[in-house]
């Protein structure tokens, strides 16, 4: 099923529930999650533009240009009040659409980007390195500078990336109204346990529960997590 040449499914009756997946994942990651929570609510779950099976981007989207285009896909869908449980970079969208007022009326966010990485030296010299390799060589820069994610990305989308990490949505927090709960892996390095604390923190009235997991603690312990989702949901 598509919608706008995007990827998607719905599964299950009642209260909707959206889904948005990590970065360069799809929806299909959440395997467990559509599973339980569709006997319970409808579960609606898209690959973002970009990935997984939908269409390739066109242009270097930015988060809040991921937030604009899954706010009107969501009310082209009819979808126009939902629960919204997110992971990694769908959490980074979450928090846009919540800030802005969109009418999600809860937020589960596990593994939730969007705080700015603590940086050490090394990283600023790297960075200094690269930016000078870059003005003589190009392309040798581009290939061997960067994370292995990144490398692994076409020009587009690594345009697109640099804008989406970039990004501290810390002041967007105070802006979000309605209950949002985060759930994070104890060993997550990818977001790791302080970035947890400081969405905790400055999102007012929210939740924290960690589990004896990573990044991908959703995936690992789905039997608990659910359990969590549904008594957050209710």
């Amino acid at each position: 099923m598509s919608e706008a040449g995007v990827s998607l499914l719905q599964q299950g009756t009642g209260k909707d529930v959206v889904l948005l997946h990590g970065y360069l994942s799809c929806k299909e990651s959440f395997y467990h999650q559509i599973t339980y929570l569709s006997q319970f609510y409808r579960v609606t779950a898209f690959d973002f533009w970009g990935m997984g099976k939908s269409p390739p981007l066109r242009a270097a989207w930015s988060v809040s240009d991921y937030a604009e285009h899954t706010g009107a896909l969501l009310r082209a869908l009819g979808i126009d009040e939902a629960y919204v449980l997110a992971h990694s970079f769908g959490g980074r969208v979450a928090l846009k659409l919540l800030a802005d007022g969109f009418p999600f009326t809860k937020a589960l966010l596990t593994g939730c980007a969007g705080v700015a990485p603590r940086r050490g030296v090394g990283y600023a010299l790297r960075v200094k390195s690269y930016r000078l390799v870059k003005r003589f060589a190009p392309a040798f820069a581009e290939r061997n500078f960067g994370s292995s994610e990144y490398r692994t990305l076409s020009p587009i989308q690594r345009e697109s990336y640099k804008k989406i990490v970039n990004e501290d949505l810390t002041p967007l927090l105070e802006k979000i109204a309605v209950p949002v709960l985060y759930v994070f892996g104890e060993r997550d390095t990818a977001t790791p346990p302080y970035m947890a604390k400081i969405l905790h923190e400055r999102t007012s009235g929210s939740g924290l529960v960690f589990l004896p997991g990573t990044h991908y603690c959703f995936c690992e312990i789905p039997d608990t997590f659910n359990a969590i989702a549904r008594e957050f949901f209710g």
